[in-house]
């Protein structure tokens, strides 16, 4: 296939040479009814590269096959058998792709260090999710992926579950060892899922982790805007294999997608592809070099640690690293990640993407290069210069991350649709969780629906909040209240016993 074509950006091309004139949506018209203000904010492009998809990128009956042809490039390049671009994140990829693997009542093995996308997916559904622990790190107070191991144990428990779900790269840059996972998926011939939002870059580079296709995996989820060029909200999803049907997947992809999707995310998506497959080699081994360092400079500053394979590798931890999330320790500086995250925004105008109780997360892509790396030097040099300025914050109360893991009490379906109330968080202890409870980013939820509340969890929360933790999809944000099942019980289904 020629890779020097971008199926999107060409069509897109077309449309505009040939003055296509707009008697559908989108309103704006290319541009022509747009407030003044906001395009001088956005300037015209937006809105001319704003297009319907069939009707406008492509004629009504989408006879061109434009976004077909873009995505058997990108499946191509990756060395998938199929892809399939999605215009809603990868929020929407993975619910997907769980719907492709098990439906209503079924049972998926799910890795407990999940997004909460993956969660909404189970409330949606009726998926009945098989946890399956994370490697605790109880050194650093950090989760990595399930191990192998751990999966194997779960199947031996529920053979009749339909099948596995884990997240590689984990929003710290740690990956589960897929290859492992994937074979022993497929020994009961079951498919693998995986979450690999964070790793849209590494079909790309030698030096980088083994990606999911490769590693075995039946259905890959990946965001392009995270490590890759894309919009925001561009996705793909990619399958192989024979376990799971192509057109069941883009079926349940149909439930959940829009009829409207913005044509600029294709052509973000479209447009990342040509670049990598063309360019690709080049961006990231600078990217690797630029990271490495930027790790020995950050490593050199008093009061920083930089985690790298040593501390996250190895037995017990994940089976490999990728470099560039820059994950910086703060244990000995009298600052947690939320001040530091706080200050370089206000005093730098910089922004990382994680930040916890002790880190933060300085995330690298082929888009950065010394003058953005530099300024990220000088400003946390700063940081470690005023460290002692900054107000103490009050300690967040986790001594084993282990100790957050609570009972499931009910599928969290159950318990989120059940007959709710609010109560006091000091009232809340023992009582069955009826939402989630979030810390955001990564996004990674404390708290599911259906989980039994423990003393030691609502502390580590409250705590957290006063620290500067931030919890964004709890009913009160400030975990003043928490909203649980009113009578403790899930609530009756017609025909089928109680969970």
């Amino acid at each position: 296939m020629d890779h020097n074509a971008a199926p999107v950006l060409e069509a897109l091309a077309r449309y505009q040479a040939a003055g296509e004139l707009p008697f559908s949506p989108p309103g704006h018209k290319q541009a022509k009814g747009a407030d003044p203000r906001v395009r001088a904010v956005l300037g015209d492009a937006v809105f001319h590269g704003d297009v319907l998809a069939s009707g406008g990128l492509d004629d009504r009956r989408t006879r061109g096959a434009v976004l077909v042809k873009a995505e058997q490039l990108m499946a191509e390049a990756v060395h998938a058998e199929h892809t399939f671009f999605s215009t809603c994140g990868s929020s929407l990829s993975v619910k997907a792709a769980m719907l492709a693997v098990a439906g209503p009542h079924e049972k998926l093995l799910v890795g407990r260090d999940a997004h909460k996308s993956v969660i909404s997916g189970l409330l949606l559904s009726g998926i009945h999710p098989v946890w399956v622990e994370p490697q605790w790190d109880e050194q650093r107070l950090l989760a990595h992926a399930p191990s192998a191991a751990a999966f194997a144990a779960a199947f031996e428990k529920h053979p009749e579950a339909r099948g596995a779900l884990v997240t590689s790269p984990t929003p710290y840059g740690t990956c589960a060892d897929l290859q492992a996972v994937a074979e022993i998926c497929h020994r009961r011939g079951r498919p693998l899922i995986v979450d690999e939002a964070w790793g849209a870059h590494l079909p790309f580079h030698q030096d980088l982790p083994t990606w999911a296709m490769d590693a075995g995996a039946d259905v890959c989820v990946t965001s392009i805007h995270k490590m890759g060029s894309g919009f925001e909200q561009g996705s793909v999803f990619h399958l192989q294999g024979d376990h799971i049907d192509p057109l069941m997947l883009a079926q349940r992809a149909d439930l959940l997608g829009t009829t409207s999707p913005n044509v600029l995310l294709y052509a973000g998506l479209d447009g990342w592809r040509r670049q990598m497959v063309q360019h690709g080699h080049r961006l990231l081994s600078h990217a690797l070099d630029l990271a490495a360092e930027v790790r020995e400079q950050l490593e050199a500053m008093d009061g920083f640690h930089v985690n790298d394979r040593a501390d996250f590798v190895g037995e017990g931890k994940a089976a490999d690293l990728d470099p560039l999330p820059v994950v910086i320790d703060l244990d000995e500086l009298p600052l947690n990640g939320y001040q530091a995250a706080d200050w370089l925004r206000e005093h730098r105008h910089l922004d990382v993407h994680i930040s916890d109780h002790r880190r933060i997360n300085t995330q690298l892509t082929h888009a950065d290069d010394r003058y953005t790396t530099g300024r990220l030097l000088a400003a946390l040099r700063e940081l470690t210069e005023r460290a002692d300025e900054l107000p103490k914050a009050p300690p967040v109360r986790l001594h084993a991350p282990s100790d957050l893991r609570m009972e499931q009490a009910c599928l969290p379906r159950d318990a989120y649709f059940g007959t709710i109330e609010d109560v006091p968080v000091d009232r809340a202890e023992g009582r069955i969780a009826a939402e989630m409870i979030t810390p955001y980013p990564p996004g990674i939820p404390t708290v599911l629906p259906g989980e039994r509340l423990t003393r030691t969890v609502l502390e580590y929360l409250r705590s957290g909040v006063e620290a500067g933790m931030n919890l964004p999809d709890a009913a009160a944000p400030d975990l003043g209240t928490v909203r649980v099942l009113t009578d403790g019980r899930p609530p009756a289904v017609p025909g089928r016993p109680s969970s």
